[in-house]
C-alpha cells in the first residue's frame, strides 16, 4: 500500500508545485552533468545552483519580485537563461553569443 499525495488544493497550486519540481530537476541536471562530464563550474556557477535550489526548497521560486519572472514559475528569466549556460557548459557546447548579436567574419 503506498503513500498517499495530498491533493493540491487548487490548479494554480497543482502548477506552482510542477514549476518548482521543474526547476529543481533542471539545476540537479546541470550539476550532475558537468560532475560527469568532468567540467569544473566556476565558483560563482556553483554558489548559483546551490542558492537557487535552496530558495526554491524554502519559498517555492527564486525570486521575489513578481515582475521578473512569470507567474507560476519558479525561476525569474535570467536565472532560467543562466541555468541554461551552465548547462550548455557543462555539455562541452560553445557558449552562444549575448543578446543577439553575430559576430564579423573578420573577428
Amino acid at each position: 500500500m503506498g503513500l498517499k499525495r495530498k491533493a493540491p488544493s487548487s490548479p494554480f497550486e497543482a502548477q506552482r508545485e510542477a514549476a518548482r519540481r521543474k526547476a529543481l530537476n533542471a539545476l540537479k541536471r546541470a550539476r550532475r552533468a558537468a560532475d560527469k562530464a568532468g567540467v569544473t563550474l566556476s565558483e560563482w556557477e556553483d554558489e548559483f545552483i546551490g542558492s537557487v535550489s535552496e530558495r526554491v526548497k524554502t519559498y517555492g521560486r527564486a525570486f521575489a519580485d513578481p515582475e521578473k519572472g512569470a507567474p507560476g514559475q519558479s525561476l525569474s528569466a535570467m536565472q532560467a537563461r543562466k541555468l541554461k549556460e551552465i548547462a550548455a557548459k557543462a555539455k562541452g557546447e560553445p557558449p552562444k553569443s549575448r543578446w543577439g548579436r553575430k559576430r564579423p567574419a573578420g573577428d
